[in-house]
C-alpha cells in the first residue's frame, strides 16, 4: 500500500483509532485521580525509582504514562498527541503507532528511573511517549512548518532539535524543577533509535562479524535506503497521477529531480 500526503488546510486532524481510544483512557484515567484523591494511584501507577526496585513494581514503567499532575498537563500532551499523532497513525498504521508510542513511553520511564534510582519522587505523564511522537513527525515530515505558539512557523525538523537542546540544558536541574526532563530526552532518545533502527543493527553486525565480513552491513544498508528511495518515489508518482504535478511540495520536486538523476546514471 502507498501512501502520499495531500496537502489540505484546517486546524489539527481527525482522530485516528490508537489515538482516540488513548485520549479516551488518559481522561478516564484523570477522572478517577480526581475522585480519589490521587495520592495512592500516584504512589501504586506513577513512576517512583526507589519501589522499582525495592518492591519490584516493574509496571511502574508502563502505567505511569496514563497519569497526570493537573488539568494542563493532561491537556496539552493530549492535545499535542491529536495533532501530531493522527497523522503519523494514519501513515504507519494503528499496530505500528501504538508500539511506537509505548517503546517510546517505556524508555522514557527507564531513562529517567536510571538517573534517580533511589528517588522516592513520583514520574507521571504521557510526556515521553509525546515526545517520541514529536521525533518521529519531524523525522518523516522535516520540512512540514510547525507553528511555534501558534505565531512563528518553523520546519518540523529544526523544532524537534529546539526541544532537544532545551530539555539537554534542562535537565541539569531537573532534580529541583519538579519536570521529568530525563523521561521527555529518554522519550526522543528511543524514538530516534527504534526509528533508526536498522542503521545501527548493520553496523552493529559488522563489528560483531569481524574484518570478514566488514563492510556486509553497510552493502545492505544501501540496498535498504534504494528501496527506501524507490518507495518514495512510487508515492511521489500516484500524487502525479492522482493531482497533478502542480500539488507537489519543493522537497518532492527535488527528491524525484534527484531520483530521475540517479537513475540515469545506472
Amino acid at each position: 500500500m502507498s501512501y502520499y500526503y495531500r496537502p489540505r488546510f484546517g486546524f489539527g486532524s481527525m482522530l485516528t483509532p490508537m489515538v482516540k481510544s488513548l485520549l479516551i483512557i488518559n481522561v478516564i484515567v484523570f477522572l478517577l485521580e480526581y475522585i480519589t484523591g490521587g495520592t495512592e494511584m500516584i504512589y501504586v501507577l506513577g513512576l517512583v525509582p526507589r519501589f522499582v526496585l525495592r518492591r519490584l513494581f516493574i509496571w511502574q514503567f508502563f502505567t505511569y504514562m496514563f497519569l497526570h499532575g493537573g488539568f494542563w498537563h493532561l491537556f496539552l500532551n493530549m492535545f499535542i498527541l491529536w495533532m501530531f499523532g493522527s497523522e503519523i497513525e494514519r501513515y504507519w498504521g494503528s499496530r505500528e503507532f501504538i508500539k511506537y508510542y509505548f517503546i517510546t513511553g517505556v524508555g522514557a520511564g527507564f531513562l529517567s528511573w536510571l538517573t534517580a534510582m533511589n528517588s522516592p519522587i513520583p514520574t507521571i505523564g504521557a510526556s515521553g511517549a509525546i515526545y517520541g511522537i514529536l521525533v518521529a513527525y519531524g523525522m518523516m515530515f522535516p520540512n512540514r512548518p510547525v507553528y511555534f505558539y501558534f505565531l512563528l512557523p518553523v520546519k518540523a525538523k529544526h523544532f524537534v532539535i529546539f526541544l532537544a537542546v532545551m530539555e539537554l540544558f534542562a535537565s541539569r536541574g531537573h532534580a529541583s524543577s519538579g519536570i521529568a526532563h530525563f523521561a521527555h530526552l529518554g522519550g526522543m532518545l528511543f524514538g530516534y533509535l527504534y526509528l533508526k533502527r536498522e542503521r545501527f543493527s548493520y553496523l552493529l553486525g559488522d563489528i560483531l562479524r569481524g574484518s570478514k565480513s566488514k563492510g556486509e552491513g553497510q552493502k545492505r544498508l544501501r540496498e535498504q535506503e534504494e528501496r527506501e528511495m524507490e518507495r518514495k518515489v512510487d508515492e511521489i508518482l500516484q500524487k502525479i497521477s492522482q493531482e497533478g504535478r502542480e500539488s507537489l511540495t519543493k522537497e518532492e520536486e527535488d527528491l524525484l529531480e534527484w531520483a530521475s538523476k540517479r537513475y540515469r546514471q545506472h
